[in-house]
């Protein structure tokens, strides 16, 4: 096993660069004695939505808990929710080092709120093709496994009809409703941060704030 790393979430961001972006070589004892997991069989990373090798990852770490040794070895993007100080604005990032090079912590939170991540896993190759969505400006994220984009809608207010080549996870990231139509008709209602919905490969969907306030979404493409 490679990489091996134990990290708090004490401060937050030296913890994340720490855990998330950049991890550094530990002595392989690290974790003597301990039970090592993949990252999709470690309890608080829970599997919420499988589409063939893509993973959408529910991770939630309540105050004073911990998670077990968990080893990370694919492509991953996260969309924050909250640590444990409070709500943290749906920031996106990817880690694809993992694909060439497995990589195992352990997390804990020290509270005194929630440590919440909506992440997704992407196990299959990379993608080198011009494959992008209709409707959608340039990505705020992009390499050959994910892209993701950011839109704010004002109270009242629809977005543009999306259609992607790839299947998409659309997370709400601050309090407010949001509707998520879809092809046939049905609608999704996301009523809280954290809030998410799935489309398929070329299915249209449109977004629309049905709240009283401005509402925040995240769209991730998981290519493929």
């Amino acid at each position: 096993m490679k990489n091996l790393k134990r990290a708090k979430l004490l401060p937050y961001s030296i913890a994340l660069a720490a855990v998330l972006l950049s991890p550094s070589a530990l002595p392989q004892d690290e974790f003597a004695g301990l039970r090592v997991v993949n990252i999709v069989d470690e309890p608080r990373h829970r599997t919420v939505h499988l589409d063939g090798d893509i993973r959408v990852l529910d991770v939630q770490i309540n105050p004073g808990d911990q998670t077990l040794p968990h080893t990370h070895d694919g492509a991953i993007m996260y969309t924050f929710i909250s640590n444990g100080d409070g709500p943290l604005n749906g920031r996106v990032s990817s880690n694809t080092d993992y694909v060439n090079e497995s990589f195992t912590h352990q997390v804990s939170n020290d509270g005194p709120g929630l440590f919440r991540i909506i992440a997704m896993a992407n196990y299959g190759p990379p993608v080198d093709k011009n494959d992008l969505p209709q409707g959608l400006a340039d990505p705020a994220l992009e390499n050959p496994w994910f892209r993701s984009y950011r839109i704010e809608l004002a109270p009242g207010e629809s977005s543009a009809s999306f259609s992607h080549q790839n299947p998409v996870l659309i997370v709400q990231v601050n309090e407010g409703i949001a509707h998520v139509s879809r092809a046939d008709g049905i609608t999704a209602e996301l009523d809280a941060m954290g809030e998410w919905a799935w489309r398929s490969a070329a299915s249209q969907y449109q977004i629309r704030n049905a709240g009283n306030s401005p509402v925040a979404l995240v769209i991730n493409e998981a290519r493929r």
